[in-house]
């Protein structure tokens, strides 16, 4: 699934084609949506935004569309008339005279007005988004001590889009490698410092993400391994899909383990179980 970086260059690049352009079609496969195409169609579109993993596109006649891709959605960007040659089902379509904004395969999509955004079931649990609302890592370790968080494991809570919107789980390897947190620590945990350098762990890398096309290693090492060679993969990331490779800051070996039924890959030097309290008040 892309992460919040992933979808907030996917709106960058919506913004560049569709905005204060004139539409020439906008398209649901949606029979429940079709009645609003001849209504966005003659709107302008004014901006395009994101909550976390929700695309937000905002047109001048009040209305907005939601679109979640979940696992399997994905934007295609493309000169009109040249759609890409994909098996994938194309659930919407915006086009201008030039070029065409096209979702293949998203099953979460639906129309909203601009005034009710706030009732919208994802969107009213949302915590705040890393790269549209930019929460200081004072404001994110604040959260992490509330009521509602510090008794979460950091390996559940980093993938809860209440807590902070846009981390998903390549992001929550990297921000606990990177914060050297083992993934069943919790909030409560945590000293002041530990979770200031979490917080501050996953707006850097967030941040880093979205502005490198997704390398969220140290990019110093990153260009060096790049430099000699090695496929992107081998660069990319600290932890993240990389299974029995030595850790680049330690050596030792980087292992894979499931945690809230997903993947996660830790150092075990670097992220050491803690032997501190799991129950402290």
């Amino acid at each position: 699934m892309p992460e919040g970086p992933e979808i907030r260059r996917a709106a960058d690049r919506l913004a560049k084609i569709l905005v204060g352009r004139p539409l020439e079609r906008v398209t649901f496969a949606f029979t429940h949506l079709k009645h609003y195409e001849p209504e966005l169609t003659a709107a302008q579109v004014l901006d395009v935004r994101t909550r976390g993993k929700a695309m937000l596109i905002h047109f001048g006649c009040g209305k907005v569309i939601y679109a979640h891709n979940q696992l399997y959605g994905r934007w295609y960007l493309c000169k009109k008339g040249r759609p890409p040659q994909t098996r994938r089902q194309l659930r919407l379509a915006l086009e201008t005279a030039t070029d065409s904004a096209l979702l293949y395969s998203a099953s979460d999509i639906t129309v909203l007005a601009d005034h009710g955004l706030a009732e919208h079931p994802f969107l009213a649990r949302a915590g705040p988004d890393l790269l549209t609302d930019d929460p200081s890592a004072k404001d994110i370790a604040d959260r992490l001590s509330a009521p509602t968080f510090r008794r979460r494991q950091l390996a559940m809570l980093l993938l809860d889009q209440s807590f902070v919107a846009g981390l998903g789980n390549y992001l929550r390897s990297e921000v606990l490698f990177a914060a050297g947190l083992h993934p069943e620590l919790k909030g409560v945990d945590l000293s002041r410092p530990e979770a200031l350098k979490l917080a501050r762990a996953i707006r850097r890398l967030t941040q880093r993400s979205y502005q490198t096309g997704g390398i969220t290693n140290d990019l110093k090492t990153a260009a060096r391994l790049k430099a000699r060679g090695l496929p992107r993969r081998a660069y990319r990331h600290y932890v993240f899909s990389r299974a029995g490779e030595p850790c680049f800051a330690c050596g030792e070996c980087i292992v894979r383990e499931n945690h809230a039924g997903r993947r996660l890959y830790r150092c075990p030097h670097c992220q050491p179980a803690s032997a501190r309290s799991r129950n402290a008040p």
